[in-house]
């Protein structure tokens, strides 16, 4: 008897409770999307869709700086209570090769492979390669257009070698096309948004294709056939990304690791913040990690209350946005990081850095901001609870560090940075 009453107030106390997308949608969605307006879609109209789609538009569409503030699992709750259940359908059989096998030649000089040619970053196309003059520019005609359904962002570079196309997408979907035609070869769908550059590498008489998604997972596809060969979360925090392209060299792919937890702190509730940015050195044959860098090495711990009673939490942040450049000769790689997220600030932010290929070991690191903490709370005349007092400029380095040489054969690194300035550092 006793067990049956337990079971009976639990399913009745449980059947009260409004489903947790329900309730999310109530409190973040529901002021815009039941109120009837032209500009908006009502929430009928959502019902419609499905749910991955619902789940796209917030994660890289219209709704994405709407949906800052919520956390992964809350996003895939509101879209899973308000969409349709099951897969989207896919192309349609004629945007598919007759033929639909794919020959990687690695060895061919007409590529462009990941975010550069050349793992020095410098995003050059000597003109033995590109074979294209400056005369011959305004000759060139549209051959043919992908588009990718229901996405409005084609954020992701592809990568072209030879007569094969491999791009990724915002809606997760990593395809193979023909350079030739764009018809399709293969479609694998990602868990999530691929933002990432895709890199192609070698894998015994087979290829691997490598790229990875905003929830901080690296994939490796076969490129001959679109199969997963492994799967590696290199960053298990739940805010955790990857925009930076993985840079293949000698066997091993370096992984930069960046995050969202700057815009969660717009939530005056959320407790900001506990990411460190890293990189993380990956085997292609399966995946094995070989080693993992934090930018901060201090771990993250509770630093008293906002305002509103919220925990702070920090040092955070430092993440590293854009794909590492390799110095063969010195056997180092290179990364510049973004701002911290809270403090206290550290040595780690605003920095470029060189890390052994080897070992990950942090051969020698340069800041060239001090004291930059800043996150989504730091609105000009508005800073919310989680803004930290005396907020820095917010001056990341987003993109990726160059190694080039002067005129008279001398090794530079040059980092671009958000304020506007580009540093020349000596590698050595």
């Amino acid at each position: 008897i006793l067990i049956a009453l337990y079971l009976l107030v639990s399913l009745t106390l449980f059947a009260a409770d409004p489903p947790f997308g329900e309730v999310l949608y109530q409190k973040r969605c529901a002021a815009c999307h039941d109120q009837p307006s032209p500009r908006i879609p009502p929430r009928a109209a959502l019902e419609n869709l499905y749910a991955s789609r619902i789940l796209r538009v917030m994660n890289s569409g219209a709704m994405m700086t709407i949906a800052y503030t919520l956390k992964r699992d809350e996003k895939e709750a509101v879209a899973a209570y308000l969409g349709k259940p099951g897969a989207e359908p896919g192309p349609p059989p004629a945007a598919f090769c007759k033929d639909r096998a794919v020959k990687v030649d690695s060895s061919t000089k007409l590529a462009w492979n990941g975010w550069s040619p050349t793992v020095t970053n410098a995003r050059f196309q000597p003109a033995a390669v590109a074979s294209l003059s400056i005369d011959q520019v305004k000759g060139l005609k549209l051959k043919w257009a992908f588009a990718y359904e229901g996405d409005i962002s084609a954020y992701a570079q592809p990568a072209v070698i030879g007569g094969q196309v491999f791009v990724g997408s915002a809606s997760g979907a990593v395809q193979a096309l023909r350079a030739d035609t764009g018809c399709l070869e293969w479609i694998y769908q990602a868990a999530a948004p691929v933002r990432t550059a895709i890199s192609v590498a070698p894998l015994g008489k087979r290829h691997a294709v490598i790229f990875g998604d905003q929830t901080g997972a690296v994939y490796a596809l076969e490129a001959e056939s679109g199969e997963l060969l492994w799967k590696k979360k290199v960053e298990e925090h739940e805010a955790a990304l990857l925009t930076g392209a993985p840079t293949v060299f000698d066997g091993t792919v370096y992984v930069p690791v960046a995050s969202w937890e700057e815009t969660r702190s717009l939530n005056p509730e959320y407790p900001c913040c506990t990411f460190r940015g890293s990189v993380v050195a990956l085997r292609i044959r399966d995946g094995f990690q070989i080693w993992k860098t934090y930018t901060i090495t201090e771990t993250p711990r509770e630093l008293g209350k906002t305002p509103v009673g919220t925990p702070r939490w920090g040092p955070s942040g430092a993440g590293v946005w854009g794909a590492p450049t390799v110095d063969a000769a010195r056997k180092l790689l290179y990364v510049a990081t973004g701002d911290n997220y809270s403090p206290p600030a550290t040595a780690g932010s605003d920095s470029v850095m060189a890390l052994e290929l080897a070992t990950g070991r942090v051969a020698w690191s340069r800041q060239v901001t001090a004291n930059d903490a800043f996150n989504s709370a730091c609105v000009s005349g508005v800073n919310g609870p989680n803004c930290p007092e005396g907020s820095g400029p917010d001056f990341d380095f987003g993109s990726s560090v160059i190694l080039a040489k002067t005129p008279s054969r001398r090794d530079l690194l040059l980092a671009g940075q958000k304020s506007g300035m580009v540093y020349a550092l000596d590698p050595d």
